[in-house]
């Protein structure tokens, strides 16, 4: 598959999913809807597998690469699950619009991929100062809504964490392999979740929730991973990091049409700086470009 294809692919699927979420939990709770999910993706791995007449690897560094798999697939899914009761599909696709600049500064800090620069200075900021708006429409909206935004927010510095510490370990592991062994490893984790929480079977599951967790498992947890973990492969972290970039208008338009949701006008405005902010962030050296001047025999900078 060429990588422009499974590209535009994560972005179509990732669009969709903050949708899908909402409603895969709307009659049984959140937990039913994510277990659910991945123990579907569970069994779509193993059916692949098996037809392909692949075994996974069991190796050290193949655990290694299923556990910082697991920190996305369990971690950061618990997180958007719990926090999606309590706030529209599109904010989710919002916040995690953040993804490509989280994602860029651990992979500044831990791949040494680029230097930090004024454009990406000011990027940040924006997206903090659009951040900081939707935070501010969720103390507007009271106690929960605030929780939500919370746990959406920490979903996505664990999806970003992940993503790079993927692109260290991942070496020649297979894509559909970190996948498969990534969910094998967190299902024990929701396992012990479910346990903990003391969440009772559901009685009844609504036709549009069996069908949002039948898709989530199958193309937001297989196909979209196995997308996701081949374009790593092939190109930077960062780069990856900017799907979310196409998202967040896709997810709030979605979310409005066939949700009813109503998208207040602060979130609109913070979502605008979200993605003007990754857009400088990411391109901002296109348009500003710095060169270097002697003057007196001192170096000075000039921008053009």
């Amino acid at each position: 598959m060429s990588i422009p294809a499974a590209y535009l692919g994560i972005i179509l699927i990732w669009s969709t999913t903050p949708l899908a979420i909402k409603w895969s939990g709307e009659s049984a709770g959140f937990l039913v809807g994510v277990s659910f999910r991945m123990f579907i993706s569970v069994l779509v791995c193993a059916v692949i597998m098996s037809f392909m007449s692949r075994r996974l690897q069991w190796h050290r560094q193949a655990l290694k690469v299923y556990f910082v798999a697991s920190i996305g697939i369990f971690g950061s899914m618990m997180s958007v699950y719990w926090g999606a009761q309590f706030v529209e599909s599109g904010l989710i696709a919002v916040i995690f619009g953040l993804t490509p600049i989280v994602t860029g500064l651990f992979a500044i800090a831990c791949l040494k991929e680029e230097a930090f620069s004024f454009t990406k200075a000011a990027g940040l900021l924006l997206g903090i100062i659009g951040i900081a708006m939707i935070f501010l429409r969720g103390v507007s909206f009271g106690s929960l809504s605030i929780l939500g935004i919370s746990a959406i927010f920490v979903a996505m510095l664990l999806h970003s964490g992940s993503t790079v510490w993927m692109k260290q370990v991942q070496s020649n592991i297979k894509s559909l392999d970190a996948v498969y062994g990534g969910l094998l490893v967190s299902l024990p984790m929701y396992a012990i979740a479910w346990l903990l929480l003391e969440q009772p079977w559901p009685e009844t599951l609504s036709a549009r929730s069996l069908i949002s967790i039948s898709y989530l498992g199958l193309m937001g947890s297989v196909v979209g991973f196995i997308l996701f973990y081949y374009v790593l492969q092939n190109i930077s972290a960062s780069r990856v990091g900017l799907i979310p970039l196409f998202t967040p208008v896709l997810a709030l338009i979605l979310g409005s049409q066939f949700n009813n949701e109503v998208i207040p006008l602060i979130v609109w405005l913070g979502s605008g700086l979200i993605l003007l902010g990754m857009s400088i962030y990411q391109w901002g050296h296109h348009i500003v470009r710095v060169n270097p001047v002697t003057v007196d025999g001192a170096i000075e900078t000039e921008y053009d």
